[in-house]
């Protein structure tokens, strides 16, 4: 369906994971031409979640044009099937790229994702790759989460924890940047409750406010609001550094 001249289109939510896949695709050489940001409105099985109307603001600092999807809400009770909610919600991330494919010169030659360790995600990217005839470029599937921790940090990653849902983090860490002493705490916590470094399973979300990959960094101001459990920060103001 695509050309292998084509160009390469970046899931991207503005988070470390996909910001990561984005600058090492870039690093690679390949020619990312467009972000493509899905929206859910519940909670999702596929998707970062929190504050991804952010990620306008941090494609507008790689100088790489956004594409929005809007899937609806699929929040799942408890009849749903969470392989059929997957799938479901992939839906409207292929029929983007579907349009994309025909749009673009060339078409698609690949797809970049984020995945560290789901094969939930992973498998229903590869099988929607797979269908629409481009690769698929994961520089972070089953990589070790401290040295891509690591990695980021060393390439310049400044990165802010914006959501936390999990044993053994509090409200402390909503605003916290995940820098070198963060990350072995993080390590402490992963010891004593599993939380995953890099919250791969929803522990905590992320979003990338500079990185050698922008031209501007994202100045934050927000409130944090915290149940007892789990928290997040909402965001009052979000405007990139002239």
């Amino acid at each position: 369906m695509s050309d292998a001249d084509g160009t390469w289109i970046s899931l991207f939510s503005g988070g470390k994971d996909s910001s990561w896949a984005l600058y090492q695709a870039l690093e690679e050489g390949l020619d990312v031409s467009r972000l493509v940001t899905v929206h859910p409105t519940g909670d999702s099985y596929m998707y970062h979640v929190p504050a991804t109307d952010l990620a306008a603001l941090a494609a507008e600092s790689t100088g790489i044009p956004l594409v929005d999807v809007e899937p609806g809400n699929f929040e799942a009770d408890a009849a749903t099937d969470s392989s059929a909610q997957g799938d479901d919600e992939l839906e409207p991330l292929e029929a983007a790229l579907t349009d994309l494919d025909e749009e673009l010169e060339g078409g698609i030659a690949g797809v970049t994702a984020g995945a560290v360790e789901s094969e939930y995600q992973t498998s229903r990217i590869q099988a929607m790759c797979d269908r629409l005839g481009c690769e698929l470029f994961a520089p972070l599937w089953q990589k070790d989460p401290r040295e891509l921790a690591d990695a980021m940090l060393e390439a310049g990653f400044e990165i802010t924890i914006i959501q936390v849902a999990a044993a053994g983090l509090d409200e402390s860490w909503l605003g916290r940047t995940l820098d070198r002493d963060a990350i072995e705490e993080l390590e402490t916590v992963h010891e004593e409750y599993g939380v995953h470094i890099l919250g791969e399973g929803g522990e905590f979300e992320t979003l990338v406010v500079d990185g050698p990959h922008m031209d501007q960094r994202i100045d934050l101001e927000y409130e944090t609001e915290w149940d007892g459990t789990r928290g997040r920060l909402r965001i009052t103001d979000a405007k990139l550094q002239r």
